[in-house]
């Protein structure tokens, strides 16, 4: 009998000495409704002992199965799993954002690329093992063991994250070096994308380029991956966040070696999310015969010149339409492994084709800087639109001279002054002679920084430089000597040390065309997401409005109007709309060399673009720089 009978009986028991102790006729009474209770119990305790049985039963059967399962049937996997399989998060890059002009032509795009990678924290833990596998590694790519070990170790020797070795490859050896190092633990050829440029027209100065993110890099932007492309330069790199994206992770298993085995499906898995798309409000076709334009003006020029730059911005906007710089570049040598003797033939050329000269070249102005010097005046009341002067060949100041560059003869007035070019106004302008008392070197410094001089110009692009508008106290702390007449007089010309950027001339140049608004240059039109939704419209930025009142600039406005007319700017007379321009000679070199500057805009009642050519050392402005713009314009407006 089981321990549920044994238990039954002995309740029984102990009931029938109660009972003996009743009366015989409550006896009878008594027994017989016991006996039927202790039936009942006895039937109730036997189910409960059977199911207590199958749910025992059940619980050994499921275990039993399971340890059969785990110890015979997967005996093998549940072996590996011991010995240090294990699932990790690998990260997964997102698309870069293309870029295109304000036309939706492409400028930089992604195309497909190979790339041998290792991932160190899969890599042997022994150091003699460890070693051999890198002897491997380097015997198959061909590249120093002391290269990979650095690259190794800049970013992690146990880092989960994929380290690049050796970046676009050719399809044909990346396909030999899968098959190479398939089993080898931590090593890969990574399936990636690299960036792909438009270069033919001088626009590696814009784009710049991207390569994989450098340690100090990596330290400033913490969140970002080892192998990620970053941007290094230009474009690329002033909208870095926004082309980026949002990197994904798969979790993938993989062996005690580091050799993976599977990418585990539906396992916290997160999908990348490409970066933004960027507009610019660049002209292709513009830039284009800008190009082709300038180069061949420099050509022209002589083969000592072999450098220029030409910016065009529409002046009611801010919106920069075409930025040139020569000599330019290929930036497709930067995309994957660099070409390190491209790259060095790059450094070491004289002519610095990896400068751009539009934001990071400085430059005296010449005449080019006298709308500013004009504006100055007029707003300051030093002259009006009526004073006239007669002006001889030179003003001579004790034992110094100050020459014109050529005589002009009669009375001459500010819009006179400006059309031809007049240094002896402009002199009396800034410094003082004859009848006009002059600016002084303080308030025409104050003026030619109200319109942008001396600081950066804002363009969204990740190099400027800021050129130099000098004064008194500069010139004490700098060169240790006082400030004289003569100097205020070069500086009023657009001589001197003052020192100009071609982006800061065409900005100036674009407040005097629209009326007196000083716009921040701006490349970027708009950003779009994957989906082609816009994100982000650029909005014209003023920086300053009404420091020149509208009478005043208009003042201006027509002395350029009378260059084109009949001064030095009547190449333009015969574009199909109205213009109006100013010319430039600025001496360099201790007066030996001459850079030829051009400035000028269109229609001249309504402006659309604003134009600045420079040719590096090309001799006069009438001469070498005013063709090109004439024929840009003429393009331009015939199209």
């Amino acid at each position: 009998m089981d321990i549920f009978g044994n238990f039954s009986a002995l309740i029984g028991e102990k009931r029938k000495r109660k009972v003996s102790l009743s009366e015989e006729s409550d006896f009878q009474y008594q027994d017989v409704t016991l006996e039927g209770q202790s039936r009942i119990e006895e039937t109730q305790t036997s189910r409960l002992s059977i199911y207590l049985k199958l749910i025992i039963l059940i619980i050994f059967i499921a275990i039993g199965s399971k340890l059969f399962y785990l110890q015979v049937i997967n005996a093998s996997k549940s072996f590996n799993l011991a010995e240090g399989n294990r699932i990790r998060p690998r990260s997964i890059l997102s698309s870069r954002g293309v870029i295109t002009d304000s036309k939706g032509v492409w400028l930089a795009r992604n195309k497909p690329s190979f790339a041998l990678g290792v991932y160190p924290s899969d890599l042997p833990r022994k150091k003699t093992e460890r070693e051999d596998l890198l002897n491997k590694i380097s015997a198959l790519a061909k590249i120093s063991k002391d290269e990979i070990k650095q690259k190794i170790e800049a970013n992690g020797e146990f880092s989960i994250d994929l380290t690049i070795l050796k970046a676009n490859l050719p399809r044909e050896e990346a396909l030999i070096l899968e098959e190479e190092v398939a089993g080898l633990p931590g090593v890969v050829i990574s399936k990636r994308a690299i960036r792909e440029y438009k270069s033919d027209s001088g626009l590696a100065h814009i784009m710049g380029y991207t390569g994989i993110i450098s340690s100090d890099e990596l330290a400033k932007n913490p969140n970002y991956l080892m192998s990620e492309e970053f941007g290094k330069a230009g474009i690329e790199k002033y909208y870095q966040t926004e082309l980026r994206g949002d990197p994904g992770i798969e979790q993938v298993e993989v062996d005690s070696r580091g050799r993976i085995i599977q990418v585990l499906k539906d396992f916290n898995n997160l999908q990348p999310i490409g970066g933004n798309n960027l507009v610019l409000n660049i002209d292709y076709d513009l830039q284009q015969k800008m190009t082709e334009k300038l180069v061949s003006g420099i050509q022209s020029a002589g083969p000592e010149v072999n450098s220029g730059v030409a910016v065009a911005m529409n002046p009611q906007t801010g919106a920069v339409l075409g930025m040139v710089s020569v000599p330019f570049y290929d930036n497709n040598i930067f995309q994957g492994e660099i070409n390190k003797s491209e790259y060095k033939r790059l450094l070491e050329d004289p002519s610095l084709p990896l400068l751009n000269r539009a934001t990071m070249g400085t430059y005296p102005p010449g005449s080019i800087i006298k709308i500013v010097t004009a504006a100055a005046g007029l707003q300051e009341g030093i002259i009006t639109k009526n004073t006239s002067i007669e002006t001889p060949q030179e003003i001579v100041i004790g034992e110094w001279k100050f020459p014109d560059w050529k005589y002009h003869a009669g009375m001459s007035n500010v819009t006179r002054a400006i059309a031809e070019s007049n240094n002896i106004f402009f002199y009396a302008v800034g410094g003082g002679w004859d009848k006009i008392k002059g600016l002084g070197p303080d308030v025409l410094r104050n003026y030619l920084s109200t319109f942008g001089f001396g600081a950066k110009s804002g363009v969204d692009l990740s190099s400027e430089a800021s050129g130099l508008v000098p004064g008194p106290e500069w010139k004490k702390n700098y060169k240790g000597e006082n400030w004289y007449l003569g100097d205020t007089y070069h500086v009023a010309i657009g001589q001197g040390d003052l020192l100009v950027t071609p982006i800061q001339m065409v900005k100036a140049l674009s407040a005097v065309a629209n009326g007196g608004r000083l716009l921040r240059p701006q490349i970027l039109k708009e950003i779009t997401d994957v989906d082609g939704n816009v994100v982000r419209n650029y909005s014209t930025e003023v920086e300053r409005d009404n420091f020149i009142s509208a009478e005043n600039i208009s003042i201006v406005q027509q002395g350029m109007r009378e260059a084109v007319l009949y001064g030095s700017g009547r190449i333009l007379a015969d574009l199909p709309v109205s213009s109006a321009a100013k010319t430039g000679t600025a001496q360099f070199f201790n007066n030996q060399k001459t850079h030829a500057w051009f400035e000028c805009y269109a229609p001249y009642e309504n402006p659309e673009i604003a134009l600045v050519v420079l040719v590096e050392g090309g001799g006069g402005g009438y001469e070498v720089a005013s063709p090109i713009a004439h024929e840009i314009l003429q393009w331009h407006f015939s199209r």
